[in-house]
């Protein structure tokens, strides 16, 4: 079968691409597709996050296994596109560049049948430019119900303005 993808830039300016790509390949061949349909190198780190609704990050699907010990991480070269995308789990994030967040919005459109000698990956649509750098990212945490808001007073009784007189060896271990 065939996945047809909507690979959206998280920018201001409409940027996306629409991309084929046979369900049986690797999250490794769809991030080389995403790459290459929106002119990166392919030289940077990558993440896939299998996505919701609400598209909230979820399981990590990295291109390379950076964790130490016991805790392992999903690699792209050893999941399958079809094992991780479905039709009711149709929606990935995609970070290129950890320093430059390139963060992409990814939805499987539609599946298919192949086209006799079509080659796949195949970039169906490109609409828009990519900017030169990667859009600003904004963090904000979400307030927790019964949490205060930051008291500049911490819990050993120091004011903020306090830590400018501490000298650096203090409570040193």
């Amino acid at each position: 079968m065939i996945y047809r993808f909507r690979a959206i830039l998280d920018t201001q300016e409409d940027v996306f691409r629409d991309i084929e790509i046979e369900a049986s390949s690797t999250m490794e061949d769809f991030h080389n597709a995403i790459t290459q349909a929106f002119g990166f190198d392919g030289q940077e780190m990558a993440s896939f996050y299998v996505s919701n609704e609400l598209w909230e990050q979820g399981e990590e699907i990295a291109l390379f296994d950076m964790s130490e010990g016991g805790d392992t991480v999903r690699t792209m070269s050893e999941t399958i596109l079809e094992d991780t995308v479905w039709e009711k789990q149709p929606r990935l994030l995609y970070v290129y560049d950890f320093l430059n967040m390139w963060t992409f919005m990814v939805e499987l459109a539609e599946i298919t049948e192949p086209e006799p000698g079509m080659p796949y990956p195949n970039l169906m649509y490109s609409h828009g430019e990519i900017p030169a750098q990667a859009p600003e990212k904004e963090f904000i945490a979400e307030k927790i119900d019964g949490e205060d808001d930051f008291d500049e007073d911490d819990e050993y009784g120091l004011d903020a303005d306090d830590y400018d007189n501490l000298d650096f060896d203090e409570n040193w271990n």
